[in-house]
């Protein structure tokens, strides 16, 4: 028995590596005032790699591309946009929730004036699903 598990070993060795398929991450960085982006992977490392690229691409540096958001598995994402009534603005991310649906349902939540009063402007710009591709189209 002892003499077949080295030359098995030795065989296991010579196969391909294969990639895995399974769940992937989403990330989401921001440049304050500047830029932002948002990439999926297998690992926080590869996915924040690709959301700083995508933010640099839009005009920030990458020290600037701060990382804001990782959800493993990445699920729905949304984003909304947020405005203090003193005027400065933000976007505020949620990731890997079950679907769109529930989504909405958060960002309805977060824009509640009466749970946010000092908010002047609050809306969902973007849901992504679980592949982060864009859902709403402008």
């Amino acid at each position: 028995m002892r003499a077949l598990l080295l030359p098995c070993l030795l065989a296991s060795l010579s196969l391909p590596a294969f990639a895995q398929d399974g769940p992937r991450g989403i990330a989401f960085v921001q440049a304050p005032e500047q830029s932002s982006g948002m990439a999926t992977g297998r690992t926080p490392d590869e996915a924040f790699a690709a959301a700083t690229a995508q933010c640099v691409e839009g005009g920030a540096m990458a020290e600037d591309c701060l990382r804001t958001n990782w959800c493993f598995p990445a699920g729905y994402s949304i984003d909304i946009f947020a405005q203090h009534r003193e005027g400065p603005h933000w976007h505020e991310v949620i990731c890997g929730l079950p679907s769109r649906e529930a989504g909405e349902q958060v960002a309805h939540a977060l824009c509640d004036t009466a749970a946010r009063p000092y908010l002047i402007e609050c809306a969902l710009v973007q849901v992504y699903d679980p592949d982060g591709a864009a859902l709403l189209s402008y």
